[in-house]
């Protein structure tokens, strides 16, 4: 589970990069920055839901 976290956190990031790399593709990294946000918040919330 935390490898499947951290390779969506990844490509989310690449995303967000790329759209901000290109000026036309604003709207792909606002999107990889809510995907990249909400993967962390849930990879979190799950991480401590195991360990209690």
């Amino acid at each position: 589970m935390l490898i499947l976290v951290v390779v969506l956190l990844m490509l989310w990031l690449v995303t967000a990069v790329i759209g901000f790399a290109f000026k036309g593709l604003v709207w792909l990294a606002i999107i990889g920055i809510v995907l990249f946000v909400g993967t962390a918040v849930i990879g979190f919330v799950r991480r401590n839901a195991h360990r209690d």
